[in-house]
């Protein structure tokens, strides 16, 4: 019986010595992997500045009568009397822009990449990216675009469309869009 005990006491000896070295190459590996995730969730981060990752169709080019620079605006939800909504997107290439303009019932920014501004007439400009939700208030004059050196991408709702879309006024200005840019 003692030669069992002796035995098992071993045993016991040796599973516990694996015990740790498993446990030891477990932690190892968490820690390897955990160390690998931040590096690339860095290099995703680095990488959005420079290009832009597209979930909706680009578009055709918005008109210079409305916008300053490139930017594409897309229809997804037209506007029809059953949702009395419009939702679309618009791409802004970098320095792009919207005229001053205003909605009857407001408008919903959703920005899904990139860097850009936001601004109310007689407000300081914020500055908008990827996961910010805007919301513009009804009939307030307002304009939005991209960064001087990051495009933008933003999804943009305008609820009650029965009260109207959008009233159009003049162009952002260099001028305006680069004081905006120097007060940051």
């Amino acid at each position: 019986m003692s030669l069992l005990v002796e035995f098992l006491q071993k045993l016991l000896k040796k599973l516990n010595k694996y015990k740790m070295k498993i446990v030891q190459i477990t932690l190892a590996i968490i820690i390897s992997a955990m160390i690998m995730s931040c590096n690339q969730n860095k290099e995703k981060v680095e990488n959005t500045t420079q290009e832009l990752t597209t979930i909706f169709p680009k578009g055709e080019k918005g008109s210079n009568d409305l916008f300053t620079g490139n930017a594409y605006p897309t229809a997804l939800v037209e506007a029809d009397s059953i949702y009395n909504t419009l939702v679309g997107n618009v791409y802004f290439e970098p320095g792009a822009r919207s005229n001053w303009h205003s909605h009857p019932a407001g408008q919903i920014l959703i920005i899904t990449d990139g860097i850009g501004y936001h601004q109310i007439e007689g407000k300081p400009i914020e500055i908008i990216k990827k996961g910010d939700v805007v919301k513009c208030p009804p009939n307030v004059k307002h304009w939005h675009g991209a960064s001087a050196d990051v495009g933008l991408q933003q999804l943009y709702v305008i609820p009650n469309i029965d009260k109207g879309i959008v009233k159009w006024n003049e162009a952002v200005t260099d001028e305006q869009y680069s004081i905006n840019n120097s007060n940051q």
